[in-house]
């Protein structure tokens, strides 16, 4: 059974053992996530080059051998080379100092998977089906592209000023929970998706202020 979990991984080292379009996608995430990524193999795509070159990783020119995870010590690290005694050896070390492995060649040794998503700013939504149907994760992943455009992360970002908001106001969390339940519902939903979001902005509002007044007339 997999455990659902987002990492931050800015500053973090990991490692992509491997130099192909494998590890050139797993390399593409991480840099997103803004990680500091070591790819370790003797020929890496063109892609991979230029961003080594760039300066936006570290390449270590070399088929993989027993000590460099331990130099690097990463918490994360992708098996990804199409030698397998090189692969086995980076998971035997991996897993002898405590890193996770994710094994694109070898799943009964990976740690973890990661996982189809949709993400619209900060607003991220993830697809997983374990391993057992890549091309079902995908299919799933393209129409949540396309039923949660980019107006929900826009909408999260109005979210999160209206959070400050009632973080100021009287009362301690559970009120504040209870704020935020009053006023949230599926037509809010309906809204963003159609790119109404003053309106839903203002729904939420009004539906806070409501939350407010009746919870104030309770105590009177």
């Amino acid at each position: 059974m997999l455990y659902p979990l987002n990492l931050e991984l800015a500053g973090k080292s990991c490692v992509v053992v491997g130099g192909g379009q494998v590890a050139y996608r797993k390399v593409r995430g991480l840099l997103a996530a803004e990680a500091q990524v070591t790819v370790i193999a003797p020929m890496v795509t063109d892609d991979l080059r230029a961003l080594a070159e760039a300066g936006r990783l570290k390449w270590l020119e070399q088929a993989f051998k027993a000590g460099l995870l331990k130099e690097l010590r990463p918490l994360l690290v992708f098996v990804a080379a199409d030698n397998p005694a090189a692969n086995a050896a980076a998971i035997a070390e991996a897993k002898e100092i405590g890193a996770l492995v994710n094994a694109a060649t070898d799943p009964e040794q990976t740690d973890f998977s990661v996982p189809s998503k949709v993400q619209r700013g900060d607003f991220l939504l993830t697809v997983s089906t374990g391993g057992g149907s890549p091309a079902f994760s995908r299919l799933l992943r393209e129409r949540l592209e396309r039923e949660y455009p980019d107006s929900f992360g826009q909408f999260l970002e109005r979210l999160m000023v209206l959070r400050d908001e009632i973080k100021a106001m009287p009362g301690g969390s559970r009120e504040h929970e209870r704020l935020w339940r009053q006023s949230l519902n599926q037509g809010i939903i309906d809204l963003v998706r159609v790119g109404h979001l003053d309106q839903a902005e203002e729904e939420v509002r009004n539906g806070i202020t409501n939350a407010g007044i009746k919870s104030q007339d309770s105590t009177c």
